[in-house]
């Protein structure tokens, strides 16, 4: 395999004349990364790791995990309603894992890929990182932009909001059945949704203004609505019947099983937020124009806690207590 340095000037560093139009003062190939602010922005930060048959499976196509690695990570940003601008990316690469030093290199060319390409979708600057040996592992932190002022957190829901969802959900833990059971096609759309997940940046600035709370949802639908009740001091009414399935959930899962995977699957990565009934309508016709659809879940109640769970037990993935509990 390439020493250190070399692996990151072939795979990783971006030209220097695309960086300076990127805000980009001083990138990759030195001890820290320069960048520049735009005047009048908050910066938005943050961190997601991804651990070899923890978040994705060792067997995934490399350009798959490099893609899933930055999409878990803008998916924050999106949640905040900011704009992508940087990254840093650290990968720990587990040398036994290749036949060969020519299998090596088509890994990370092909994971490469995968991260460069989403980068590109959503003008987002690879600045820095770092390379080790070890545990496969990638963390990435992702860094954005959004008007002073106008970023969307978790503590704005109101009683009397509607809770909505935008996309569809349960897509993630389906997918992640349909790996288990030895299909490998990416053109599946189940498929698609594990390994390829789309970050929902541009729903997330449609819902500047709009949106009084948001979170995305990684670790299952009820879990991440625990986080946003307990920071917004509300209680949620769901409406199950009205929860957005993924294509083709009910079909490789069963109708029950589909509307656990909804409710705690996790890895949907799509936006859970709350609004103003008034600015539903608003909302809806945003984020249709994107193609995105946005499904009216419950309200929020004066009552802590949630009610409507159709699902006895179901909460979400939690860390340190081997997953859905």
């Amino acid at each position: 395999m390439l020493a250190e340095f070399d692996l990151i000037r072939r795979y990783f560093m971006s030209p220097q004349e695309a960086q300076a139009t990127d805000g980009v003062a001083l990138g990759c190939g030195d001890d820290a990364t320069l960048l520049v602010p735009q005047a009048g922005q908050q910066l938005a930060v943050s961190v997601d790791t991804s651990v070899v048959d923890v978040h994705f499976p060792h067997d995934a196509p490399a350009y798959a995990i490099g893609h899933r690695a930055l999409a878990v990570a803008l998916s924050d940003l999106a949640a905040m309603g900011a704009k992508s601008r940087w990254c840093l990316m650290a990968i720990t690469l587990d040398q036994r894992a290749f036949k060969d030093d020519t299998a090596a290199e088509q890994w990370l060319a092909d994971y490469a890929s995968g991260f460069h390409t989403l980068c590109q979708q959503h003008a987002t600057t690879l600045a820095g990182g770092d390379v080790t040996s070890g545990a496969l592992s990638i963390s990435v932190t992702v860094m954005g932009e959004v008007p002073t002022g106008t970023a969307i957190t978790r503590s704005g829901a109101q009683v009397g909001d509607v809770v909505a969802v935008t996309g569809a959900l349960g897509g993630g833990a389906g997918g992640l059945a349909l790996w288990q059971q030895g299909e490998r096609d990416l053109k599946h759309p189940l498929l698609q949704r594990y390994l390829l997940p789309q970050p929902r940046l541009k729903a997330g600035i449609a819902l500047r203004g709009l949106a009084t709370a948001a979170m995305d949802i990684s670790d299952g639908l009820l879990a991440d609505l625990a986080h946003l009740r307990e920071a917004s001091q509300v209680g949620v009414a769901l409406q199950p019947d009205s929860l957005p399935l993924a294509e083709g959930l009910a079909e490789v899962l069963g109708s029950e099983a589909a509307l656990t995977a909804a409710l705690s699957g996790g890895d949907d990565y799509e936006l859970l937020v709350t609004l103003p009934p008034a600015k539903v309508a608003q909302a809806q016709m945003q984020l249709a124009e994107l193609g995105l659809s946005l499904s009216i879940i419950g309200r929020c109640t004066e009552a802590l806690g949630v009610t409507g769970v159709p699902v006895e037990g179901a909460t979400g993935w939690q860390h340190f207590r081997g997953g859905a509990q």
